[in-house]
């Protein structure tokens, strides 16, 4: 674990996959094509959180949803990358943007499909319930299952190895 904290020190922005990961990877659909995804508010609430503690978050992700530009705006997530068929274009564009190397970005994934982006950054996370090619290419798995907590348990994890998150929770202990 002593590892995983340094690598978790570095990070100056996190990716997020989204189905999967944000959501439990169901796909709901009404019979107009319209789609629907779950998401947890604990795991929305950690990413606020970590943003206020300096880290920026961004979202990467293979498909196109209304939904997630929607959830992603309350949250105050502008970097949003949709139809990412090969996310190491958006990979490579945020390296760019933000002047950081990749020792200095975590990644969260789910499928084989973020192996690509996995295996390039500083701390590579699959999720609980993550295919088996993708936890045996990660650093860390978080405890929960994607959709269910996964997202919190990275972002409190790179608060605590960067020293903000008892800053973060003190917030709520004040009387």
């Amino acid at each position: 674990m002593k590892d995983i904290f340094a690598r978790a020190a570095r990070i100056k922005l996190l990716i997020f996959d989204v189905d999967g990961v944000l959501t439990d990877g169901g796909l709901f659909m009404d019979k107009d094509g319209h789609e629907y995804k779950k998401f947890h508010s604990r795991d929305g609430h950690g990413m606020k959180m970590l943003q206020q503690s300096g880290v920026e978050v961004a979202i990467i992700t293979g498909r196109t949803s209304q939904v997630v530009e929607h959830r992603m705006n309350g949250l105050g997530i502008n970097l949003v990358f949709q139809g990412q068929h090969d996310k190491r274009v958006a990979f490579n564009q945020l390296l760019e943007q933000f002047s950081i190397s990749p020792d200095e970005v975590a990644y969260v994934g789910d499928d084989v499909v973020d192996l690509p982006v996995m295996r390039k950054v500083g701390l590579a996370v699959a999720v609980q319930d993550a295919h088996e090619l993708t936890k045996k290419h990660a650093h860390w798995q978080t405890p929960s299952c994607g959709g269910r907590g996964a997202a919190r348990d990275i972002c409190e994890l790179i608060m605590e190895a960067q020293g903000t998150l008892e800053a973060q929770m003190a917030v709520y202990l004040e009387v």
